[in-house]
Order: C-alpha cells, then structure tokens, then sequence
C-alpha cells in the first residue's frame, strides 16, 4: 500500500469515504496534453469489492420497504445537486477527456444527465415501468419489482450522461429500486468522484439507505469477473470493449447473472445514387459534421458507408476526402483510444482497403489522429466481412463501392448487429423499390433505423431504442436509453396469486393509483381502469 495514503483518492462503501484495500495505484491522462493528472486512485482488491456487495445487499432489503416517492426524491435531488456543481464537474471532465467545456460538457451532457435522472424519477413514482398487469377473475396480479445490487461499468466517452454513478444505466438501477456499485472508468475517476460525492450527500439529505451509492475506481480484470459473478448482484451494466466486455458476460452467464452490454458498432450509412445525385454536398456534409463531431467517439458515430459505383459516388468520395483532409483532428480521449484508433486503421489497411487520406501514428504531444478515410470495394469486404468490420472508434470511416443495388443488399446481409442503421434515398420516391430491398436486408441488422439522417446522437425520449443485435449489445431486446422501457433490464417480473390484499405491493393495490394499471398505447403511457 502507498505511503502517501492522503493523496489517494477513496472510495465510497457503505455511505463512508474509506481508505481502499490496495497494492497498486493508477491516474488519468490529459488527453490534451498528454500528461498524468496529479490525483493517484487505487486498483481495490477483493476486500473493497466485498465490502460493496455486503453493503449493497444490506440496501436493497431496505429499499424494498420505501416508498416509490423516497426513491424519486433521492434522484431529483441528485439532479439538483449535479446542477449545483456544473463547474466543478465540467472541468474535471474536460482536465480528464478533453471534451470541449462548452457546448459538449455543460451545455449538452449535463443538461442531459439532469434530465434523465428526472424522467427516471417520474417513472419511478408513476411505476409506469413496472408494466402492472391484474387478472381479477383468476385472482393474479403482477408488476415487476427491484431485482438487487446493480454494477455498473462507465465507458470512457460520456463522464455524466453515461457515467457509472450518474448516467442512463445508473437512473434506470435506481429508480427500480436497487442499490448501484459503480466502477469508474480509468479515463475519468476524479470527474466520477465528484459525482459520487453529490450522490452520497444526495442519498443523506432524503434519507435512502447509506450504500445506495457506492463507488470503485477499478479492480483487477479477474475480480471485476469475480464481481459480476457473485451470488449478491441482481445485475450488470456495461459499456466499453468487446472483449472486455465479453469476459464479464461470460463470468456473469455461468454464475447466470444478467449482464447488459453495450460493446461494439460501425453503424452503417446506406446512400443511394439517386439520394446523392439530388443532393450529394448536403449528404457530404451531414456526414462529415456526423463522423468528425466529439472526434467521433460516439457509439453510434458512422463508420462503415455503402455507396454504389457511379460518377456521383466519386464525387462524394473526393468530396470527403478533401474535407476530411482539411479539418484539424480534435482530441481523443485517452492514449489508449489514440493507439486503439491507430491500430484498428492498420488492420484494415492490412485488409487491403485504400488509404485515402491520414493514418499513421498519434501525435505525441496530445492524443490525436489525423482524420482518417478509407475505401474498399464490396467484393472484397464480402471476402473478409467480419475483418472489415473492425471498429475503428473515433475520427475514421471506411467506404464501401458496390456494383449495384443487389450487391449492395448482400454487403448488408453480412453486417454484424449494430445500434444503428441509415438509408438516404431520393425525397422525390424514385428509388422507393431499391429502398424496400435495402431496408429488407438492413432492419433485422440494427436496434434503430433512420431515414436521410445522420445518427449521431441518442435522444432520450420514451420510444428511443439504444440497443441492437449482438455485438452492438449482448441482448436485442433490451435499450439503454429511453424511460420506461431502460429500467426493465433491473427488474424482476414478480407473479402475486391469491396473495391477500394487504400484503400486495403498493403498485399492485386496488387503491394504487386510485384503482388503474398503466399500458403503453401508441407510444405513450396511459391509465386503464383494473380489470379491463
């Protein structure tokens, strides 16, 4: 253990800031700078992560017994305070990801991240999620019901909206009524401890149990697996790696503990001939801003466009390239995402796609590439389609040319699952019947498909869908984003049969809310009487 204990960072177990059971410490990088910060945090050992589950579990008893409203309370107040703290919090994020303060941090994510924990507070008091189902005839009711202790895993790309003890992940844990261990990502520990900070005393000030909230920085591989595992966790959430990600499923499946990832998307640009002879430098355009935005470290940044070989496509092709050419590179977030973006570059140009225009080697002065376009043709993507799906995650795309709309239709019918999935066709409806046999191959392919619209950025709105086929998530039928449907995957659906009425859950009572269930009609929660 380090002798300068007083300038390791603590976690949070149990509602105290504590002295972590460590051997080895780490810190984050300034990704504009590429330089350690300061502040050291621990690698925790088993003790830290048993502590956790044993508090966890100790709070998720209590939980049960509150009311919904408490709950609600808690997250609104949480809100608040995270309002409170914006600049505090927007400049550690910026010293840890190099995310832009303003718009990206404060006047975007934020908001967001405030936001989200209301709606889940909204759902939580409603219990709209909890989908209340009475069959009076037979005697038998159902909602579900909070499942236990949630780990969260944070990625690296959202410190707030995504964040492990504030994001959409955390918000949907809470407001079912469990307990959260959050394990920081590396890449922002002190943004994660300052939030962790506002939830603790968020969790004090309207009375929730003391290990609502907890806090790990990071374990070791073997015992983040040991975690997920363990017989107290009701579930996981994770966004980050594929393989990282894959270790923990396949720990969590043995032990057969629910495990929601988020791991891995070129979320495919369809274009027509027809689209880009209409308005090719708008579609150059809006891909452009599209891929290049945050320096492309979104889950649902393009990467992969299918275009077919005509003049017209060329045209774009030159088009992009130049202005890719042009554009300064921003800042990734860490070293590890710069040498990751590199590699992922390599392998594809090992592949044999044409290198139009960056590549090479970060810079080393701060964590950036230079805007990277490549090109291959889909008779050779269909060669190696799972080697062409490489994720390069940041300011790179590759471009796929194919003969014709068929050839087309069988590149998308070898896609992996993705989050996402565009087509841009002609607005006059002349290519309507290449767009039914695009969209044919592409739907079953992605969790959300647009039209004529770029699809970075995730609204969160009740009908949003963050989720997809694997590997884009490890379960189709679940989303990330998106109140009521999120806080599903942190439920358990519980069957009450002939039970009496006093010993019902609130939610489940004749007088609860003044007798009706809530259904979901044409996209919008509603009240139907009982029984009907």
């Amino acid at each position: 253990m380090s002798t300068a204990e007083s300038t390791v960072r603590p976690v949070l177990i149990a509602g105290e800031w504590r002295q972590a059971k460590y051997e080895q410490t780490f810190k984050a990088t300034d990704p504009n700078k590429n330089t350690l910060l300061p502040t050291e945090f621990p690698v925790s050992l088993w003790e830290d992560c048993d502590a956790a589950l044993e508090a966890a579990s100790d709070a998720a008893s209590k939980l049960r017994q509150l009311p919904a409203d408490k709950i609600a309370d808690f997250l609104e107040c949480y809100a608040d305070r995270i309002e409170a703290a914006k600049d505090a919090l927007v400049e550690a994020a910026f010293s840890e990801t190099g995310l832009a303060r303003s718009p990206r941090l404060a006047d975007v994510e934020l908001p967001r991240t405030s936001n989200q924990l209301r709606a889940a507070a909204q759902a939580c008091r409603t219990g709209n999620w909890a989908m209340a189902t009475f069959d009076t005839k037979a005697g038998i009711r159902s909602c579900y019901e909070a499942l236990g202790p949630v780990c969260i895993f944070g990625p690296n790309n959202f410190p707030f909206a995504f964040g492990s003890v504030s994001g959409g992940d955390f918000a949907a844990a809470i407001a079912a009524g469990n307990p959260v261990i959050g394990k920081a990502n590396s890449s922002h520990p002190e943004t994660t401890y300052l939030l962790a900070r506002e939830a603790a005393e968020a969790a004090k000030e309207t009375g929730l149990p003391a290990a609502t909230v907890q806090l790990l920085y990071r374990t070791s591989h073997a015992e983040g697996e040991r975690m997920v595992a363990d017989s107290r966790v009701g579930a996981t959430g994770y966004t980050g790696s594929r393989n990282a990600g894959l270790k923990l499923k396949a720990a969590a499946d043995q032990a057969g503990k629910p495990i929601y990832l988020e791991l891995s998307s070129v979320n495919p640009v369809v274009m027509t001939s027809a689209a880009l002879s209409e308005r090719c430098d708008e579609i150059a355009n809006e891909f452009i801003t599209s891929v290049l935005m945050g320096t492309g470290q979104f889950c649902t940044n393009p990467g992969l466009v299918i275009l077919q070989k005509s003049d017209i496509s060329d045209a774009f092709v030159k088009t992009v390239t130049e202005k890719f050419s042009e554009a300064a590179p921003g800042t990734l977030l860490s070293p590890a995402v710069a040498k990751s973006l590199a590699s992922s570059v390599q392998q594809l140009c090992d592949l044999g796609a044409t290198l139009l225009t960056g590549g090479g080697n970060p810079e080393s002065d701060r964590c950036a590439l230079a805007n990277t376009l490549m090109m291959t043709t889909a008779a050779a993507f269909l060669d190696d389609p799972t080697g062409f799906q490489t994720e390069a995650f940041g300011n790179a795309a590759l471009i796929v040319i194919a003969d014709d709309v068929p050839q087309m239709c069988v590149a998308i019918s070898h896609l992996e699952g993705n989050l996402t999935g565009c087509i841009y066709s002609a607005t006059d409806g002349s290519d309507d019947d290449a767009c039914q046999a695009l969209t044919a191959e592409l739907a079953p392919k992605v969790g959300r498909l647009l039209n004529d619209k770029m699809p970075t950025g995730v609204a969160v709105s009740p009908a949003m869908n963050h989720g997809g086929p694997y590997p884009a998530t490890g379960h189709p039928g679940f989303t990330a984003v998106g109140v009521p449907a999120s806080l599903i995957r942190f439920g358990k659906l519980t069957s009450y049969d002939n039970v009496r009425p006093h010993r019902l859950p609130a939610l489940l009572g004749d007088q609860n809310p003044t007798g009706q269930t809530w259904r979901l009609i044409d996209g919008s929660w509603t009240c139907a009487d009982v029984g009907s």
